[in-house]
């Protein structure tokens, strides 16, 4: 009886399968008796082999395991699955020197009228000064005829809102010559805000200056959130004596 030809046999793809299968076998096992392995991975400890099982885990899975291992380590020693926040404080802490509402409201009544007559006395005080002229020229030995071409009647528009800023941050100045302090600046832009209101009321279509004193409400809205902070005094006086709504 004749043999196939090997084409004809290797056109079949069982057999092929077959003969590919023995030879890789072979292959391993004369690599496997030459070269043994260095070590096995189930002779090694657990830790190792559970290294070697989430070696192919991503950060982020590696991560929640490790926040789960965490969990079960402090459930174990007695503590919250979850540390506490810094600062955090317990809803059953009892209130220390807590107010009634009454006696804030009485407190705060009080604190509007102190302030109310403090800055009367700064306004009256003001007012009992010489007259605002133009160009600085304050305190200066003139004429009556001098003094009346100085005068703030005669000066530009830009000059009267300048001297009424100067004079409205002076009523908030924490000292002399005073233009940093966060009340003179809510001063200094609500002065800048009334200007622009102005002008928009006969300009409806700039739309610049729209933009702009949007930029300045922000400003004026992070200066007063800062002073609400910090200094809530200071923030109550300077909202009563300018009318700001908060």
């Amino acid at each position: 009886m004749m043999t196939p030809p090997l084409r004809m046999l290797l056109s079949k793809p069982n057999v092929v399968n077959r003969v590919s299968m023995g030879c890789l076998s072979t292959t391993l096992e004369r690599v496997t008796s030459k070269f043994p392995p260095a070590f096995s991975i189930t002779s090694q400890s657990p830790l190792l082999q559970q290294q070697y099982r989430y070696k192919s885990l991503t950060k982020t899975k590696r991560r929640q395991r490790e926040k789960m291992a965490e969990r079960e380590r402090r459930v174990a020693a007695g503590l919250p699955a979850k540390p506490k926040p810094p600062k955090y404080i317990p809803k059953d802490t009892p209130v220390i020197n807590a107010m009634t509402r009454l006696e804030r409201d009485e407190e705060s009544v009080s604190f509007d009228v102190a302030s109310a007559v403090e800055m009367k006395e700064k306004i009256t005080s003001q007012s009992e000064q010489e007259d605002t002229l133009r160009f600085g020229f304050d305190g200066l030995a003139m004429s009556d005829r001098v003094r009346k071409l100085f005068d703030l009647q005669n000066g530009s528009q830009r000059e009267v809102v300048s001297s009424q800023k100067r004079r409205g941050m002076e009523l908030f100045q924490l000292r002399e010559g005073d233009t940093g302090s966060s009340a003179v600046q809510v001063v200094a832009l609500t002065t800048r805000i009334q200007q622009l209101q102005t002008h928009l009321a006969r300009h409806r279509k700039d739309n610049s200056t729209k933009r702009g004193l949007d930029n300045l409400y922000v400003r004026r809205r992070k200066v007063l959130d800062y002073m609400e902070r910090k200094d809530f005094e200071s923030y109550r006086r300077v909202v009563k004596s300018l009318g700001l709504a908060r």
